[in-house]
């Protein structure tokens, strides 16, 4: 019997490591990253937001997207903005040439995305998006059980 782990866990580490190459050379025309790119995808969505909840949108502890954030800042893609009711939070939004590079860039990505699924039923697909959200839901809750023990032990 195949573990879990290896039938699991390390096909779909694969699947995604290859996702993440496939984007990452996809997004290279444009000098961006798959990283910086979430960001800025997000702020399509959401322009404006603080940067703390920024940080648990993409995933990113706040070291990793402090850097993220230089560096969309340095190509003049993204601004940081007090905020006003706590200056010690910032704001970010994108600006115009943010918002330009996003706008080309987001219909390549969205087209990458239909021939990665082409031929999939939409049923199946919908099967396997509420599986991935079941499964981060469960790791969400291992990971609070993970933290209430270590504090209880504290």
């Amino acid at each position: 019997m195949e573990s879990l782990d290896k039938s699991i866990g390390m096909y779909m580490s694969s699947v995604n490591r290859k996702l993440l190459r496939f984007l990452s050379l996809n997004l290279k025309m444009y000098n961006i990253t798959t990283e910086q790119w979430s960001v800025l995808l997000h702020l399509l969505e959401k322009d404006g937001i603080n940067q703390k909840q920024l940080s648990k949108e993409v995933d990113k502890d706040q070291a990793t997207l402090v850097r993220i954030l230089d560096i969309l800042e340095e190509k003049k893609l993204v601004v940081r903005q007090k905020c006003i009711e706590d200056r010690r939070s910032f704001l970010i939004h994108s600006t115009e040439k943010g918002k330009n590079l996003t706008n080309q860039i987001y219909p390549c990505i969205e087209d990458l995305f239909s021939k990665i699924i082409n031929d999939i039923p939409e049923n199946q697909l919908n099967l396997f998006i509420d599986t991935l959200n079941l499964i981060e839901k469960n790791i969400n809750l291992e990971e609070e059980k993970i933290s209430w023990k270590k504090l209880q032990k504290n």
